[in-house]
């Protein structure tokens, strides 16, 4: 008998899970070649996590879930992809690294507990508003393999964001912004 592939939501918590048990294996690393491994890998994974949510998950919820919280959410996200830029583009010799990290850490948290929890959480509207969670876990998951192909080819892509009111077509976009110029 196949095993069934996870739903949209249980996914999008395994990744949570992932994320937050490599956090804590960033904190109690010693070694900087270390941290710098684990601090890109949780870039990585959350680069993945973020796409996949905005791309395919969010739309799926629109109309179905509260605005304000899908709001929030992308708010979230952009703020996680200033530091995770800023982690990506930096080395844990630098001055504020760890705290950056740090600080990542904090928002994920507070930032899975919106979408986790019980009744209100981003994750029960959705499932209460009766999305095929098994077809958005099929998108999700070939889209998830697209792009950790495209980043072990090039890279991690650069980030974009929707809420900042920072075009990212123009030269330099978000990473102009983030680091002086605009």
């Amino acid at each position: 008998m196949a095993r069934k592939q996870p739903d949209a939501i249980a996914m999008l918590k395994a990744d949570h899970r992932l994320v937050e048990e490599l956090f804590d294996k960033f904190e109690n690393a010693t070694r900087r070649d270390q941290k710098e491994r684990l601090a890109k890998q949780i870039c990585t994974e959350l680069t993945v996590h973020t796409m996949i949510e905005e791309e395919i998950f969010y739309p799926a919820c629109q109309g179905a879930v509260e605005d304000d919280m899908l709001d929030e959410a992308i708010v979230e996200h952009d703020g996680a992809k200033v530091l995770m830029a800023q982690i990506e583009n930096g080395k844990p010799d630098d001055e504020f690294y760890d705290a950056k990290v740090k600080v990542l850490s904090e928002m994920i948290k507070h930032h899975v507990h919106e979408e986790e929890m019980r009744s209100e959480g981003l994750f029960a509207q959705a499932r209460e508003a009766g999305l095929d969670m098994d077809e958005l876990a099929a998108q999700m998951m070939d889209r998830k393999q697209e792009l950790m192909g495209e980043i072990k080819a090039k890279g991690l892509p650069a980030p974009t964001t929707k809420s900042f009111g920072v075009s990212n077509k123009k030269p330099g976009g978000l990473m102009k912004y983030l680091y002086g110029g605009l």
